[in-house]
């Protein structure tokens, strides 16, 4: 076999077509031509300072800390500096487009619902005996025995058995509904009376809500949501034709 293999152009899309890649790779040409095409009819232009900001995030998203860092990243995906560039400015418009488009929504959005972005801290047992599961709660209650002593005797994650049953911050998509309920009416502390669910018997200590803010990384998240959602209309509304001929 030879030391160095080549690859043509046709070999690579021959590739995609066979690994079934060919749809994903259209959307992601579409997504990129729908944006040029939406910047260019609203007039969204980059400047000097807003490119060099997007090259530098990615400089440092990639960890290309020195110039040699650069070069060899750029040979390793077969790109010149030239395509390093169109990718800053590819990303650094998707921004600016999402932002113009969005900017203004983010808000009311927001605020709409508040809710799903409400956290909680709890810690959580699932016991299978029901009769079990109240006996706990009850001594619980009167101070018998502590959760953390029920998550080591109960809990089979070993992680969350040493954490004491610790859930983290979770939201109440990441609940059911019936546990979500009783979740985000507690009054913390405070320990749940045991909620039956096919699952099992939780017991559920709920230490913390936690009430959102519209920081900055929030807003972002909610922009691409609209944006993700505006992306998805336009190439529903398309009809993607490619010539790829083998």
């Amino acid at each position: 076999m030879e030391k160095h293999l080549k690859f043509s152009n046709q070999d690579i899309i021959r590739y995609l077509k066979l690994s079934c890649q060919v749809p994903s790779t259209l959307e992601a040409i579409a997504t990129q031509k729908i944006i040029a095409e939406a910047a260019d009819q609203l007039g969204i232009e980059l400047s000097v300072e807003e490119l060099q900001q997007a090259a530098d995030s990615m400089r440092f998203a990639n960890g290309l800390l020195k110039a040699d860092d650069t070069w060899n990243w750029l040979d390793k995906h077969y790109l010149t500096i030239d395509d390093f560039e169109e990718i800053a400015k590819i990303n650094s418009l998707y921004v600016k487009l999402a932002e113009h488009l969005f900017a203004d929504k983010v808000e009311p959005f927001f605020y709409a619902n508040k809710i799903d972005y409400t956290g909680a801290v709890t810690y959580e047992v699932i016991i299978d005996d029901e009769d079990l599961a109240l006996e706990l709660f009850y001594a619980l209650q009167e101070g018998e025995i502590s959760f953390q002593e029920i998550a080591r005797q109960y809990v089979q994650n070993p992680e969350i058995r040493r954490a004491g049953g610790y859930q983290g911050i979770r939201y109440r998509q990441d609940f059911r509904p019936e546990i979500a309920a009783a979740v985000f009416a507690a009054s913390p502390p405070q320990l749940l009376k045991p909620i039956i669910t096919p699952k099992g018997v939780h017991i559920i200590n709920v230490e913390e809500i936690i009430e959102p803010e519209l920081d900055e990384q929030r807003r972002i998240q909610i922009i691409k949501i609209f944006f993700s959602g505006w992306l998805e209309q336009k190439i529903a509304e398309m009809e993607v034709v490619a010539e790829i001929a083998l």
